[in-house]
């Protein structure tokens, strides 16, 4: 098996919501497509991305997400580099994120979350009608999507030295070779039936 192949069964034992397999996907997608242009292990970034928030359908506390799942990393031969990535994702750890790993691993996964909710509200139901500017102009608004930390998208994309609208795009394509995955490829059309 794979170290990829036993990533996702570690996932899928432990997360049951397809919405968090599906933002674990697309976190994944973003972490590979950073690794490639930061000359990093595409596995090892594409693992964290997967994994960083496995244990969070089990224990969803602040005062257990992600603690527990790296207990769990660590019993079951995860690296120290790939829990502190983990680690290092959610802020009220206060653990530093010094690596480009760590800080693409934070870059990206409120914004992963919040294209897809951005992605769902559009008539088609696809990750193809988003651009930017929609993105942008969501963020502004405090209604939508609520739970997505803005000022962690804005401070993300600023610790990984991109700029906001280009970090946006990144992510955008990183995630539209897994549109189908993540039920986004848009809504199927079927041609209207021919009467005779």
């Amino acid at each position: 098996m794979s170290d990829r192949e036993e990533a996702w069964c570690l996932l899928t034992e432990f997360t049951q919501s397809e919405s968090l397999r599906k933002h674990a996907l697309s976190v994944e997608a973003c972490m590979r497509a950073y690794s490639r242009k930061f000359s990093g292990d595409e596995q090892l970034w594409g693992i964290v991305g997967l994994l960083h928030d496995f244990d969070y359908d089990m224990y969803p506390s602040l005062e257990d997400h992600p603690y527990k799942g790296c207990e769990i990393l660590k019993d079951r031969g995860y690296s120290e580099e790939i829990r502190k990535a983990i680690l290092s994702h959610a802020e009220y750890t206060g653990v530093s994120r010094d690596t480009p790993m760590e800080k693409a691993l934070f870059a990206c996964d409120e914004l992963a979350g919040f294209i897809t909710a951005c992605a769902l509200i559009k008539p088609g139901k696809s990750l193809a009608e988003v651009d930017v500017k929609s993105v942008r102009k969501r963020m502004k608004d405090k209604a939508f999507a609520r739970k997505v930390n803005r000022e962690d998208i804005i401070n993300g994309a600023a610790s990984l030295g991109a700029d906001l609208d280009e970090h946006i795009a990144f992510c955008l394509e990183a995630l539209k070779p897994i549109a189908a995955e993540l039920g986004l490829e848009g809504a199927a059309t079927t041609p209207a039936s021919l009467s005779f």
